[in-house]
């Protein structure tokens, strides 16, 4: 700084000063003034963000938060994460996973290098730079969002809010969210300004459990901000661990943007979902149907029927946006409308197990009912909104004695609040059944093996695309009105090498066997199956060469 940057009255007091000091007492002072006037600049964000200084904070570590707070600890961020369950964190701490996806060696790593901790306490966030929430935001009993928890995590981590952080929301949740219950609080609380004081962005997860193609890393990033400001601190910050990040204007179109995407998913399903008992009735097979269609290499995507819709995405996304827009005044008819026909599912499923076992000459009240898979999605353990648990219950109200087998899920809490184990699945427990009902195509599932044993199965999901057996109902295949009889004389034919005594063990004790069940090796048996048999997950990926996209599996994020 040169003595001509001073303005005139200080180079007058710089001259008086000079007259009555050494040259050197002189020179001292002068620079300890201009110091003052202009200090040292401070490190810029671009720099914490380049060594990865900055310290990160995770409020939510369920399915969403760990997965995003151990992305951010590999890339070299110092990462703590908050959450309200102490079994979750003292799991963490001991280096245990309880996410699919996330291996107990990766966590230990972590915890080793301290680029990973974790606690219940929101003070952590006094140390933190950036502070992510990815808490759950369910439906209300009303069928209303439910904010509670982002409100209860602002609440918490507001006293400990440093100036200069950046607050980033995840939670998919209704558009003006962010700006009316992260922002305006802060604002309110601390006196501060968005854009000056602290920061504040959007971001919806977008997190595909069970996937093993996309994670958080090579996940396209979407990301608003309250201000041009918060959306390049933002932006910057993201940028610098994942591959590609998408700015929008807004933390408003941020929100909507993930509404929608999930919304799309809903209204598509649906119409594959109303489609299907017409198609059942009309003698169509829809799975053939949609095989066809989805040759198409252009203007189409597959969605396929099954028996509802589940996960935290489907099933509740769409209510957040039609609660906002009728919050407008705006009226979404067909969310609405989606919403209803994948809601019946569970219904027509039952219906149809019903009719199935009366054409054999069982009523459903007092008939052995297993359900294969209680997790809303293929090989993941999550049963959030998972249709088959609407199957159950109205199986159970129905009069029938269910049990179920899931590799995933060792157990799940009724609505009476007593606990039911998953039952080995074992040709013992096919036997057992009046009715077996696959409800997720689990992986692990051996279908071949379940269709020699089962006297009569209900695929909803077509897992048994290839398997042999005439005692297997497709879900969207015709009915045939024979078929129950059909299925008994073939039945009867099966059980004339077994002894009365067999029989009976078999029934009594569908749980004894306990072999590990592997999934069905790849036969010759499916090369004379029609085409409407054909593997779906075939014709998935023949879509996915053409056009790098694959049918909807229920429930990514």
């Amino acid at each position: 700084m040169s003595e001509n940057s001073l303005n005139p009255e200080e180079k007058r007091q710089d001259e008086k000063e000079k007259q009555a000091q050494t040259p050197g007492e002189h020179r001292g002072r002068k620079q300890q003034r201009l110091k003052q006037l202009y200090p040292k600049p401070q490190r810029t964000t671009l720099q914490c963000i380049h060594d990865r200084s900055l310290k990160a904070v995770v409020i939510g570590l369920g399915y969403v938060g760990l997965p995003m707070a151990v992305e951010m600890a590999q890339s070299g961020y110092q990462v703590h994460g908050i959450d309200i369950d102490a079994g979750k964190v003292a799991k963490l701490r001991a280096g245990h996973s309880y996410i699919i996806g996330i291996e107990d060696e990766v966590l230990q790593t972590l915890l080793e290098a301290n680029l990973l901790t974790a606690g219940t306490d929101y003070a952590a966030v006094a140390g933190a730079d950036v502070i992510v929430i990815c808490v759950p935001t369910p439906l209300t009993d009303k069928h209303q969002p439910d904010i509670s928890y982002i409100s209860s995590a602002v609440g918490g981590m507001t006293p400990y809010l440093q100036q200069g952080s950046l607050v980033i929301l995840e939670s998919t949740t209704y558009p003006g969210t962010t700006e009316e219950h992260v922002k305006q609080p802060v604002e309110a609380a601390r006196g501060w300004t968005a854009g000056e004081h602290f920061y504040v962005c959007y971001s919806p997860e977008r997190v595909d459990p069970g996937s093993v193609h996309y994670g958080v890393k090579n996940t396209p990033k979407i990301i608003g901000g309250s201000t041009p400001a918060c959306l390049s601190y933002g932006t910057q910050f993201y940028g610098s661990f994942l591959n590609e990040v998408v700015p929008v204007s807004s933390t408003t179109v941020a929100e909507t943007a993930k509404l929608f995407e999930n919304t799309f998913r809903s209204v598509n399903i649906a119409l594959v979902n109303e489609l299907t008992p017409a198609c059942e009735q009309m003698g169509v097979d829809i799975w053939e149907v949609l095989q066809a269609a989805a040759t198409k290499p252009f203007g189409y995507m597959p969605f396929y029927p099954g028996p509802g819709i589940g996960g935290h995405c489907i099933p509740i996304d769409p209510i957040y946006l039609s609660w906002a827009a009728n919050r407008q005044g705006s009226e979404l008819r067909f969310i609405e409308l989606a919403d209803a026909t994948n809601r019946q599912m569970p219904e027509h499923v039952v219906q149809r197990a019903t009719a199935l076992l009366e054409q054999r000459g069982h009523s459903i009240r007092g008939a052995r009912v297993v359900l294969a898979g209680m997790a809303y999605k293929k090989d993941i353990d999550d049963l959030r909104e998972s249709p088959a648990l609407d199957v159950f219950r109205l199986l159970s109200a129905a009069g029938a004695e269910v049990v179920f087998t899931d590799p995933m899920v060792p157990v799940f809490r009724q609505d009476d609040g007593s606990m039911l184990q998953s039952r080995p699945a074992s040709p013992e427990l096919w036997t057992w059944a009046d009715l077996v009902i696959i409800t997720t195509d689990h992986s692990a599932f051996d279908y071949q093996q379940m269709a020699d044993h089962a006297p009569l199965i209900f695929d909803t999901r077509n897992a048994t695309a290839g398997c042999c057996g005439s005692n297997i109902v497709v879900l969207g295949q015709p009915e045939r009105h024979d078929h129950g009889r059909a299925l008994g004389l073939e039945q009867e034919k099966s059980n004339e090498g077994h002894t009365d005594a067999q029989s009976q063990d078999a029934k009594e004790h569908p749980d004894t066997k306990h072999d590990r069940v592997t999934f069905a090796e790849d036969t010759d048996k499916d090369k004379d199956q029609p085409f409407g048999n054909r593997d779906v997950t075939k014709a998935d990926e023949d879509v996915k060469k053409m056009h790098g996209k694959t049918g909807d599996g229920y429930g990514e994020s």
